[in-house]
């Protein structure tokens, strides 16, 4: 058995506001860590509640990498929600919400400057809140032998481990997957067993 390897996620680090002005229209970008769809949605509602004069309260989540959303609130399609979207996704966060509302200023600013205009608010205020990276998954490498494979699988389940990628050899070569709080309890475990 090998040393573990972690699994990363880069997440806010806090609350992230910015303030940008286009042809007096203002955009008001607010950033904040978001673990779960409802917590996004809450976030919303309260930006949308405090702002409910704004002409658009456009938005983009990034909950994980299969859980995100985002709503051009009535701006031209194509032109707030997505463009906020890959900014969370060139960013690489995830567990990540952001709203920026737009206070309009009388001017027209084309697709072009929304978009633009959009980009800026949520990377400003994303750069405000700032980013952390956290552990959140255990990668274990285990040489199983094949008499132990069907001892070792039964002793996963309890510890939530999951089998990634398995290597038939001499040995099966495993990779599993642990939550970071019980890795070192499963590596006990797996040593138990008489795998080592």
């Amino acid at each position: 058995m090998s040393g573990s390897e972690s699994i990363r996620k880069k997440v806010p680090a806090g609350d992230g506001e910015s303030l940008y002005t286009e042809k007096r229209s203002q955009f008001l970008g607010h950033v904040r860590k978001a673990s779960t769809e409802d917590e996004a949605r809450a976030f919303i509602a309260e930006v949308k509640k405090n702002n409910r004069d704004a002409r658009h309260n456009c938005w983009a989540y990034i909950i994980d990498q299969n859980t995100f959303r985002y709503s051009d609130d009535g701006e031209p399609q194509g032109t707030a929600g997505i463009p906020m979207l890959e900014v969370l996704r060139r960013e690489g966060v995830s567990e990540c919400v952001c709203v920026v509302t737009r206070y309009f200023g009388g001017v027209l600013l084309g697709a072009g400057g929304l978009l633009r205009a959009y980009t800026k608010a949520c990377k400003d205020a994303l750069d405000d809140a700032g980013t952390e990276e956290i552990r959140e998954k255990s990668l274990i490498d285990v040489s199983c032998p094949y008499s132990l494979f069907e001892k070792l699988k039964y002793e996963l389940t309890p510890y939530e481990a999951l089998i990634k990628n398995a290597r038939y050899g001499e040995a099966i070569e495993l990779e599993i997957e642990v939550p970071l709080e019980k890795s070192e309890d499963l590596q006990k475990k797996i040593k138990e067993i008489g795998i080592y």
